[in-house]
């Protein structure tokens, strides 16, 4: 389920040479946790600290076939899939009783791997989903059968979940979003440049494949027809940089209000499909991109329009057909859109359906449990406590040193610092999966189930009290966020691993890596968009106007830093779109390396010659190494808030003072800024 909340995810001068690095006298890679195989030392760290950390792991590794990008996340993703694998495979060849978690776990995936059951049985799973399409009359009709099918997983252009209310968090509210394209984002419709324009070529192509393999004829002219309806649809939708303010997408309509959000459509009717007695309001995200959907649908073709859905069903199912959707599949999203060379092995594909992939999967928590108990070792959580401690504590000194906000909005600050709510390794209260039936001979049937059950579980929060050991990522995620309507950090026990943490690292390679993703995700709380919600999670202003404006100036100082960043020619970061990441990676870092003086450190006991200081900018840069193909480049250009690795690390460290200092950075290094240039916004 998409939604446009802000969980925010998260990767004469020193001349540093080959003697810096010699490990004679000094404790091993193993010891250390750092491995100097990767660095590049023809290139200085006050040019380029990327290259310097990273350079000749950058030089000799390939991205895996199977992959757009690779770097430090998709390697412990890799070793966290590999992880559950054993756990669920296990599971599949074992006897449990039926209807338990693992009797669902080992049949969902055992359902999946039955390759030969899935060629065999072809576009037959949907058969009777599309005749339902094929008995709609008219629009009336086929207003409501989108509402079916958001139940069962399949997107259509209105958009809706249930979520904390913004602006009352201690409420759970129905917002409606803009929905329904296929491809990646608005820009692969509009734009003209030869990459989108593929995109578009390759979506038609798709869209006739699928239709042919179903055996669904005029394929060609509903190919066209749908990449029209998703154009008009883009040319309706917001861009991603409005989308991420959340002044603009507050928008409340009350009961009396309904007819407006939709001209044309009986809302209260089309959510009482969806299980969702009428509201006495809900919160609109884009309210003009459905003014402009009533216009889109009166003026489609009924059966293009059919033809729509039903491409839309097809292309949320096809994983779960027989090959012929399959490799359409990858053809497009994976081979076109990311670059990837081969399609992943089918166990790869199983685990990411059952355990998750970055989200709930089918049977995330079930899973979930197992990797803790297996995995997640309880002195890593009382190590984390301590250095979340430190970093809050570096945070709340950090407001008091503040030049340019005002005493009484440092107050609120203060305020909200010490309502933030930490929770690390694994939920309390796992997601229960009792209304989920598994069948191992049935894998579309249980996709369906699993979609229903997960709506279901959405839906059903309306009007009861918020649930605040609910958790956005599964045990086994790689990833952190921060969750601005209940004010909490989370870290995910997968995470908490080098290169990112180890317990028996040196503390300044922690406090580099863990403990700037901490930094990162507690600066969410303040960045442009995460500072409009108070301490209690409700969108409220609780700066002066005098520090709002200040605070304005530092940040579009930032979007014109990140915005002069060229990772491809002709394509620039968007410095507005990733402005949230950026705060918090310049922000996290500074407040990390703050914390680390907490720490007993010895200047004078270094690791292979590092200092404690230079050591902890090298752990910083080394959790961002990664690879990506250029396909996956131009995707993320567009679609992800964060800043490419390269820039990740050097943008922050060319704002931070003590970078200078601990490798001496002096006028012409390539990573130097004038002091009154430097950034300093926590």
């Amino acid at each position: 389920m998409r939604r446009f909340a802000i969980l925010t995810l998260l990767a004469a001068p020193l001349l540093i040479s080959a003697p810096l690095l010699a490990q004679s006298g000094g404790p091993s890679v193993t010891q250390t946790g750092l491995n100097h195989d990767t660095f590049d030392t023809t290139v200085r760290p006050q040019d380029d600290l990327y290259q310097f950390v990273n350079g000749t792991w950058l030089e000799q590794t390939e991205i895996p076939a199977d992959k757009s990008n690779y770097g430090a996340f998709t390697k412990l993703a890799d070793l966290s899939q590999t992880r559950c694998r054993a756990m669920i495979d296990a599971l599949s060849h074992q006897q449990h009783p039926d209807g338990s978690d693992a009797q669902k776990v080992g049949a969902f995936y055992k359902s999946f791997m039955d390759v030969d059951a899935a060629n065999q049985k072809g576009i037959e799973p949907l058969r009777v989903e599309l005749e339902k399409i094929d008995a709609l009359e008219d629009r009336t009709a086929l207003i409501n059968h989108m509402a079916h099918l958001m139940t069962i997983g399949v997107s259509g252009p209105i958009g809706l979940y249930v979520s904390q209310d913004a602006k009352n968090s201690t409420t759970y509210a129905v917002h409606f979003i803009q929905d329904g394209l296929t491809l990646p984002d608005r820009d692969y419709y509009l734009k003209r440049d030869k990459k989108t324009l593929q995109a578009q070529i390759a979506l038609i192509e798709f869209a006739e494949t699928i239709f042919a393999a179903a055996e669904i004829e005029g394929g060609e002219d509903m190919a066209t027809a749908i990449l029209d309806i998703e154009s008009k649809l883009a040319q309706a939708s917001w861009p991603r940089v409005k989308i991420r303010n959340a002044k603009e997408r507050y928008n409340k309509f009350t009961r009396e209000d309904f007819p407006k959000i939709i001209p044309g459509v009986n809302v209260p009717q089309w959510m009482g499909l969806l299980g969702i007695k009428s509201p006495e309001y809900v919160i609109v995200n884009t309210p003009s991109y459905f003014e402009e959907l009533k216009t889109i649908i009166a003026d489609t073709e009924l059966q293009d329009w059919k033809a729509w859905l039903k491409f839309k069903l097809i292309n949320v199912y096809e994983p779960y057909l027989s090959a012929p959707f399959v490799d359409a599949g990858f053809k497009l999203f994976k081979e076109e859109l990311a670059g990837v060379k081969e399609q992943k092995p089918r166990w790869k594909r199983g685990v990411d359906l059952v355990a998750g992939h970055g989200d709930f999967g089918t049977l995330g928590d079930a899973v979930g449990k197992l990797y803790v108990e297996r995995h997640f070792k309880p002195e890593a959580k009382a190590k984390m406590d301590q250095l979340v401690q430190n970093l809050l504590k570096a945070f709340a000194d950090s407001i008091g040193d503040l030049t340019w906000m005002g005493e009484e909005t440092k107050a609120k600050a203060r305020e909200k610092l010490l309502k933030i709510r930490t929770k690390i390794g694994y939920t309390t209260k796992w997601r229960s999966y009792e209304a989920l039936k598994v069948d191992a001979a049935d894998l579309v049937g249980n996709v369906m189930r699993s979609q229903t059950v997960e709506f279901r579980r959405n839906v059903q929060k309306l009007g009861q009290p918020i649930d605040r050991e609910e958790w956005g990522m599964t045990p086994q995620t790689i990833n952190a966020y921060y969750n601005p309507t209940k004010n909490e950090i989370v870290f995910p026990a997968a995470i908490l691993q080098p290169p990112f943490f180890d317990v028996n690292a040196p503390a300044p390679l922690n406090y580099g890596g863990i403990g700037a993703v901490i930094g990162h995700e507690i600066s969410h709380a303040f960045d442009d968009q995460g500072s409009q919600y108070d301490g209690d999670g409700n969108l409220n202003n609780w700066w002066t106007k005098e520090d709002a404006q200040t605070f304005a100036v530092l940040t579009e100082k930032l979007i014109a830093q990140y915005s002069d960043y060229q990772p491809l020619p002709g394509r620039n970061v968007n410095g507005k779109f990733t402005l949230g990441e950026n705060i918090a990676d310049l922000s996290g870092l500074t407040i990390a390396y703050k914390a680390m003086g907490y720490e007993a450190l010895d200047p004078a006991v270094k690791v292979a010659d590092w200092t404690p200081k230079q050591l902890f900018f090298v752990g910083w840069s080394r959790v961002w190494k990664r690879k990506y193909r250029e396909a996956e480049m131009v995707k993320r250009l567009l679609t992800d808030p964060h800043s490419p690795s390269r820039y990740r690390t050097n943008g922050p460290v060319m704002n931070i003072d003590a970078f200078y200092e601990v490798f001496d950075l002096k006028e012409g290094d390539a990573l130097y800024k004038p002091p009154s240039d430097r950034i300093k916004i926590w």
